[in-house]
């Protein structure tokens, strides 16, 4: 023997890298969080959900007067740049919407510790919603996943509340633990599964606090999902089409999230 001591197991890269530690790893994503959350005095949030791949308008309108200038763009390649053209509105709205639920919740919540944007921490609709809350001086939380192409934290998330996280479930633990409303922009599989997930825990009643749920822009939805057809096949209840509520402009979004958020917030008073 060299008289050399073994690293401590909690100092042991080898070891909590290893499939033994699996559990570890899992509790570190439930505690690091918890510990950073409380260290920021953030008591709740408002999630946004919608696709990474979502441009903002001046990228895509960009790109497609690139294709159009140089005259060798496909027939493909020009209807693809025209689509990210016309979806990249819900980038813009997504900031807008962001930086008036900031504003507004910063003005009424010194320091800004009320319905803080929150997102999956990467590009597209993400990106856009953290961006609006900086843009209205207010913070806003990443909760960014590992993915084997590389998904990068936003430049929009405050450097104290910017998370990475390796499995998905805790990630959601996190989108959803602290959350006062959810609102859901155009997006696939992900955005897809997130609202699939965030409706089967309320209509279980595995949450049972006041949510508010809201698609946005119901014309997409509606042909993306017929979620009143499974209530007309009998796989839902009616009463399950009253857990969400479409929004059409970020009017409406702004008219039915801050008088709920008012409504929880004078319930919280009262169970003080």
């Amino acid at each position: 023997m060299n008289g050399k001591k073994p690293p401590k197991a909690y100092n042991n890269p080898k070891f909590l890298g290893s499939p033994s530690a699996r559990e570890l790893r899992i509790l570190s994503e439930y505690l690091e969080p918890k510990s950073r959350l409380r260290r920021n005095r953030v008591q709740d949030t408002v999630v946004f959900f919608g696709s990474a791949r979502t441009l903002p308008r001046k990228e895509a309108l960009k790109h497609l007067e690139t294709l159009r200038a140089g005259g060798k763009a496909s027939p493909r390649q020009l209807k693809q740049a025209e689509r990210d053209l016309n979806m990249s509105r819900y980038y813009e709205d997504a900031v807008e919407l962001a930086r008036r639920l900031t504003k507004w919740a910063k003005e009424r919540y010194t320091p800004h510790s009320r319905f803080i944007v929150t997102t999956g921490g990467g590009p597209g609709i993400m990106e856009a919603a953290n961006k609006g809350a900086r843009l209205a001086g207010g913070k806003s939380i990443g909760f960014n996943i590992s993915l084997p192409f590389e998904q990068e934290p936003n430049p929009y998330i405050d450097e104290a509340l910017n998370f990475e996280f390796h499995y998905f479930f805790m990630r959601k633990l996190w989108l959803v633990f602290t959350a006062k409303a959810f609102v859901i922009f155009p997006g696939g599989f992900g955005t897809l599964d997130e609202f699939m997930e965030v409706l089967t825990l309320v209509q279980t009643g595995k949450i049972k606090k006041e949510l508010k749920i809201i698609l946005y822009d119901r014309s997409f939805w509606d042909q993306v999902i017929n979620i009143p057809k499974l209530a007309e096949l009998g796989t839902i209840s009616e009463k399950d089409l009253k857990l969400f509520r479409y929004c059409d402009s970020v009017e409406q979004m702004e008219q039915e999230l801050i008088p709920h958020f008012i409504k929880v917030e004078n319930k919280s008073r009262l169970l003080r």
